[in-house]
């Protein structure tokens, strides 16, 4: 029934001019960086839950992650966040790493959970504490030289709750000269990732709080930094592929936080709320890829595909699998659009007719077509289901309740 299926989507593709082939090259292209906080215990302001079978070290967090890269082929590295995934030797987790299939992807700083950061990082009016973090920041780009990561992804919390609690303007500059230095460390083949947020854990302000700000940053810093995208981190009702179609026409959109959210930062798994965003977001991509082979210049095929998700009441690896495969499907989807045929009706300003010729692919099952993308790379043409039928998940819960032990 598969062959009968991909046989028929086939030829429908074909009639529409779809060369398949080529589609399929850039799924087995793919790749989706997994985070290693995704696979340990979260929880919500108001409750952190302690499943069984969570890894208990970072070691055990890339077993985890090579489960996912096992089963859906498309995630061969995994980030890690420091000091969260702080290891005595790192080269000994880099060849953990590589035995299990897979390596280490971007480096993560982490500014925002020592008690001296309550009120900012490389924004705190107090000098030593700037020193502090910007010293953490060096600590990392020195991690990913170590284990020959390439991106250093950059989210800071820093923001303030009230009006007048602190200096704006001040903040600005002081965050500027710390992520200069840090800036001025990289080497030349090495990215800074600039990620915003509106708001939260700041109410009021917060230092870097949107994509604005993070473009504005990385054009004073460089051509090394570039901005992260995490779709989460807007005010509701933000149009995300507007945002990615400016970034790509700058040359600044360096990679993607990857998750879904109803109201806030939700973190949900990604493509679970509003699917069409996520086709739409690969669609702007995709155009300017396309541009990009007709000799128009963009950074298409440099961008990070990253999740970064909080799973809360979701076991770990089949809800990690369940975000990969949504990724691969609206990827798919948009594959599918006859960019030719958008233009023309732009051309003609027809529209009724573009909007036609983009979501028609949406509105396509692409089941058969992943199915056999997956079976030639080798990999269940169900991944979710062959994890779930793998004994995987019953092995692991001898590692106890909350990462404990039994």
């Amino acid at each position: 029934m598969a062959d009968r299926d991909y046989l028929l989507f086939e030829e429908r593709q074909k009639a529409r001019g779809i060369d398949l082939e080529v589609v399929k090259a850039k799924l087995k292209a793919l790749s989706v960086e997994t985070p290693s906080w995704g696979y340990a215990h979260q929880g919500t302001r108001f409750k952190v839950f302690q499943p069984a079978g969570v890894p208990r070290d970072t070691y055990e967090k890339f077993e985890d992650a090579a489960q996912v890269h096992r089963f859906t082929g498309v995630c061969p590295k995994v980030a890690v966040h420091i000091p969260w995934d702080k290891v005595d030797d790192y080269g000994q987790l880099e060849r953990h790493a590589a035995d299990l299939g897979i390596g280490i992807g971007a480096v993560n700083p982490n500014l925002f959970q020592d008690e001296e950061y309550m009120l900012g990082s490389v924004c705190h009016s107090d000098p030593r504490i700037r020193r502090k973090a910007t010293d953490h920041l060096l600590e990392c780009v020195e991690i990913a030289r170590t284990v020959g990561s390439k991106d250093l992804s950059l989210w800071i919390a820093d923001g303030t709750n009230y009006p007048g609690q602190a200096d704006i303007r001040k903040r600005k500059r002081w965050m500027y000269e710390c992520l200069q230095e840090m800036y001025d460390a990289l080497d030349p083949d090495m990215r800074m990732l600039i990620e915003y947020k509106f708001y939260e854990p700041a109410f009021y302000h917060t230092d870097l709080a949107d994509w604005g700000i993070s473009f504005n940053l990385a054009n004073r810093l460089g051509p090394q930094a570039e901005v992260l995208v995490d779709t989460g981190h807007h005010p509701q009702g933000t149009n995300i592929e507007h945002i990615v179609a400016y970034l790509l026409d700058e040359r600044k959109l360096g990679g993607f936080h990857f998750n879904s959210r109803k109201y806030g930062d939700d973190d949900l798994i990604v493509g679970s709320i509003n699917p069409y965003e996520l086709f739409l977001i690969f669609y702007q991509i995709l155009d300017a890829a396309a541009d990009a082979d007709a000799g128009v210049r963009y950074n298409a095929a440099g961008i990070a595909y990253m999740i970064d998700q909080s799973h809360n009441i979701e076991p770990k690896i089949p809800a990690m699998i369940r975000s990969v495969m949504n990724v691969q499907t609206n990827y798919a989807k948009a594959l599918l659009i006859d960019l030719d045929e958008v233009r023309r009706a732009q051309e003609a300003q027809d529209v009724l007719g573009a909007e036609h010729a983009v979501r028609q692919a949406f509105e396509m099952d692409v089941t058969p077509l992943l199915q056999v993308v997956r079976e030639e790379m080798g990999v269940p043409a169900d991944p979710m289901q062959a994890y779930l039928q793998s004994g995987y998940a019953d092995r692991i819960r001898a590692r106890g309740q909350g990462g404990a032990g039994s």
